[in-house]
C-alpha cells in the first residue's frame, strides 16, 4: 500500500463547478425558501421600507462576513490534505492541547443535530408552496412520503441520481436569480440594502431588531456544510461557484424584499414571498424545482452525517458501527444505524412542529454553536501555522463577536423548539464523550513490556512439540505504538491463558494518522524466524479493512521472497496448499476486585453498554469469523494498598 493523495482533485473545471453546485450548496442554497418568511413572522408592527432594507442588509452582510470571508476565504484554507470539516480541523490541531477534543465533540454533535432539522424544514417549506395553487392540500403526508423515500433509497446508493444534482442546482440558482431580478427592476430602491447603515439602523432602532438576527442567521446555516464538503470538490471549484451562488441568493432576497414593499398592506398577512414572486403559471413548476432542491440539500446533509460518524469512529469519538459501500463510487458510504436514527428524528420533527414556520423557531441554534467551535479551533490552527498576531486577534474579535451575537439572538428560540435540537446534540455529545473517556480509562490499565525480554519464551513455545499446535500463523492486533513493545494481555494469551504454539506469530498494529487518506505499511522481524510485526498507517478517513490489507502485505512479502506461505504440513505442502492463519481478538473486561470512583464507574458502565451495541472488532476489521477466536482477559490493575486476609488457628 502506498500513500494516497486526496480522493478528489482541486483542479478548476466546468464539470467540477457543476458537481460542486450539487454537493456543496444545497443547504445554503435552499435558505430563500424560508428566511424572508421567518423575518416577516418576527416583525412586530408595521412593515416599513427601512425595516425591509435593514433585514436584507443584514442578510447581505451576513453572507459576506460569515460565509464569504470566514468560510470561503479563510477557513477553506485550513484543509487537512484537501479535506475539510470540523473533525479534519480538529485532527490538525489536536496535538497542541488535549482538551481540544471537547470542541470537536460539541461542534460535531451540534452539526449532526442541525442535519436532522435541515431535511425537515427544506422539504416541508418546498411542499407548502403547493398551497398557493391548492389551499386545501395536506402538506405533512406529502412531506413524510418524500422523507421516507429519501432515507429508504440511501441503502442502495445515490450515485445514479447524484449525476443530476449539479444540473438541477444550476437550474435552481438560475431560477432564484431571474425571479429576484424581475421584482428588483420594479422596485430598485431595495438596492440601498447594500449599505450597512440600514442593518445597523434595524438593530439599534427597531424594537425587536436584535431578536430578528435569529431569523437572519438562517441565510448562512449551510456555511459549515460548505467547509465539510471541501474534500469532495476542492477549494477552487467551491470559491468560483460561490460567486454565482451568492449573486443568485442576493438577487432573490432583493426580489423578495421588493415584492414585500410593493404588496404589503396594513392588516393583511402576506404569503411566503419566495413562492409569491413567481408568476401564477410558473408556481407549480417552481414548487417541483424547489422540492428537488430540498431533496438534494437533504441528501448532502445525510451524506455529511455519514462522513462525520466515520471520522468520529477513527478519532475514537464514536462506537464502531457497520459501514457499507452501496456503489463503486469512491467515498460514498452508508451507515444503517445513523440513517434510521436520522429518519426517525426527521419524522418526529415534522410531526412535532407541523409547519416550516414552527421549525424556523427551532432552526439555527445548534449550528451557531458549531460555528463557534470551528472559530475556536481555527484560532489554534492560526497559532499553529504561525500567522501574524494582529491577524489572529482581528479574526478572534470579529467572529467571536458576530457568532456570539447570533448565539445570543438564537437563544430566544430555545423555548420555541430550540431545546429539541440541543437535546439531540446533547445526546450525541454524551455518546461521543463517554466513548472517548471510556477508551481513555480503559487504556490507563494497558501495560506494555519489552518483547525482547520474552523473545526466548515465545521461541521455546513455538518449538515445543509437547504443546499442541494452535495454528501455523497466529495473528494478534496490538496497540503498542513502539515496535519494541507488546501488551501483557497478548503475552497472557500466548503463555498463560492456554499456551498457543505457532510457527509464526504476527502482531498487527493500526496507527490512525492525522492525514485523511494515508495508506502505508511497514514490516519488522521482531523475533527472527518466529515473530513479525506489521505496522499499518491509515488516514482517519480510511476504513481499517485489516483482513484485506494484511492479505495484500502477505502477497507482497511472498513476491519479494521474504516469507513462504505454503503449508508447513508435508501432505499439504506437496499439493501447494497455503498455510493456515488464525486471529486472536482480545477483549478486556472489568474485574470487580477493585472499584472505580463513582463518576468513572458510571462512564465505564455506559461504555460497556455502548460496546454491546457497536460492531465487534471482528466485523470492523473485516475478519473471517471462521478463523477468529475472541478471548476475554481482565484489566491488569495495581490497586496499591488493599485489605489482606489474616490466617487464624
Amino acid at each position: 500500500m502506498k500513500k494516497s493523495s486526496s480522493l478528489h482533485h482541486n483542479a478548476l473545471s466546468v464539470a467540477g463547478i457543476i458537481i460542486t453546485m450539487g454537493i456543496v450548496f444545497g443547504d445554503i442554497g435552499t435558505s430563500p425558501l424560508y428566511v424572508m418568511k421567518a423575518i416577516l413572522s418576527g416583525a412586530r408592527g408595521a412593515i416599513e421600507t427601512d425595516f425591509i432594507l435593514g433585514a436584507i442588509s443584514c442578510i447581505i452582510w451576513t453572507l459576506t462576513l460569515q460565509t464569504t470571508v470566514k468560510y470561503v476565504l479563510i477557513t477553506l484554507r485550513a484543509d487537512n490534505k484537501g479535506e475539510g470539516g470540523i473533525m479534519a480541523l480538529y485532527a490538525l490541531v489536536r496535538k497542541r492541547r488535549k482538551w481540544l477534543f471537547a470542541l470537536a465533540i460539541i461542534g460535531g454533535s451540534t452539526l449532526l443535530a442541525d442535519g436532522i432539522i435541515t431535511p425537515s424544514i427544506t422539504i416541508v417549506s418546498a411542499v407548502e408552496g403547493l398551497q398557493l395553487q391548492f389551499p386545501e392540500i395536506q402538506v405533512l403526508p406529502i412531506a413524510l412520503v418524500i422523507v421516507t423515500s429519501l432515507f429508504l433509497v440511501q441503502q442502495f446508493g445515490t450515485s445514479a441520481i447524484g449525476k443530476s444534482f449539479g444540473p438541477i442546482m444550476m437550474v435552481w440558482f438560475g431560477m432564484l436569480a431571474i425571479l429576484g431580478f424581475v421584482q428588483l427592476v420594479q422596485m430598485p430602491v431595495v438596492l440601498k440594502a447594500f449599505n450597512p447603515y440600514y442593518a445597523a439602523n434595524l438593530l439599534y432602532h427597531y424594537p425587536h431588531g436584535f431578536l430578528l438576527l435569529g431569523a437572519v442567521f438562517l441565510c448562512t446555516t449551510g456555511a459549515e456544510a460548505l467547509y465539510s464538503d471541501l474534500g469532495h470538490c476542492g477549494i477552487n471549484n467551491i470559491r468560483i461557484s460561490w460567486i454565482f451562488v451568492k449573486v443568485s441568493l442576493i438577487l432573490n432576497y432583493l426580489g423578495q424584499g421588493a415584492w414585500i414593499l410593493m404588496q404589503h398592506k396594513p392588516g393583511i398577512e402576506l404569503p411566503n414571498p419566495f413562492f409569491a414572486i413567481m408568476p401564477a403559471s410558473f408556481q407549480l413548476f417552481g414548487v417541483l424545482i424547489a422540492t428537488a432542491a430540498a431533496v438534494i440539500a437533504s441528501q448532502a446533509l445525510i451524506s455529511g452525517s455519514y462522513t462525520i460518524i466515520s471520522e468520529a469512529i477513527q478519532l475514537n469519538f464514536w462506537p464502531k458501527v457497520r459501514i457499507t459501500y452501496p456503489t463503486t463510487r469512491k467515498g460514498q458510504m452508508y451507515i444503517s444505524s445513523i440513517n434510521w436514527f436520522l429518519f426517525a428524528a426527521c419524522v418526529v420533527v415534522i410531526l412535532m412542529f407541523k409547519s416550516s414556520s414552527n421549525m424556523e423557531a427551532a432552526y439555527g441554534l445548534a449550528i451557531t454553536i458549531t460555528m463557534l467551535m470551528t472559530t475556536f479551533l481555527m484560532l489554534f490552527y492560526l497559532v499553529t501555522t504561525r500567522r501574524k498576531a494582529w491577524y489572529i486577534v482581528v479574526f478572534a474579535l470579529v467572529y467571536l463577536t458576530i457568532e456570539g451575537t447570533f448565539l445570543a439572538a438564537n437563544l430566544a428560540k430555545f423555548i420555541h423548539g430550540g431545546w429539541f435540537t440541543l437535546l439531540l446534540a446533547g445526546m450525541i455529545a454524551f455518546i461521543m464523550y463517554t466513548w472517548h473517556r471510556g477508551r481513555n480509562i480503559k487504556n490507563q490499565f494497558t501495560r506494555f513490556v519489552k518483547i525482547a525480554d520474552y523473545a526466548q519464551t515465545i521461541k521455546d513455545i513455538s518449538h515445543d512439540e509437547s504443546i499442541q499446535k494452535f495454528a501455523t500463523n497466529l495473528v494478534y492486533i496490538t496497540h503498542a505504538d513502539l515496535k519494541t513493545d507488546i501488551e501483557t494481555k497478548i503475552l497472557y494469551s500466548i503463555c498463560n491463558k492456554k499456551p498457543k504454539r505457532a510457527d509464526t506469530y504476527w502482531f498487527l498494529h493500526v496507527h490512525i494518522t492525522d492525514e485523511p487518506h494515508t495508506m502505508e505499511y511497514s514490516v519488522d522481524k521482531i523475533i527472527p524466524g518466529v515473530a513479525m510485526r506489521v505496522e499499518f498507517r491509515l488516514g482517519f478517513k480510511v476504513q481499517p479493512r485489516i483482513n484485506l490489507y494484511f492479505k495484500h502485505v502477505l502477497q507482497e512479502l511472498v513476491a519479494q521472497h521474504e516469507i513462504d506461505l505454503k503449508s508447513g504440513y508435508p501432505s499439504l505442502r506437496r499439493h501447494h496448499i497455503p498455510a493456515d492463519f488464525h486471529y486472536i481478538i482480545i477483549r478486556r473486561i472489568q474485574n470487580y476486585d477493585f472499584d472505580f470512583p463513582a463518576l468513572e464507574q458510571f462512564i465505564m458502565d455506559v461504555y460497556r453498554w455502548l460496546t454491546k451495541t457497536s460492531t465487534s472488532d471482528i466485523r470492523a476489521y473485516g475478519l473471517d469469523t471462521s478463523n477468529v477466536t475472541e478471548e476475554k482477559v481482565p484489566f491488569v490493575i495495581e490497586t496499591g494498598k488493599r485489605n489482606v486476609l489474616s490466617r487464624v488457628k
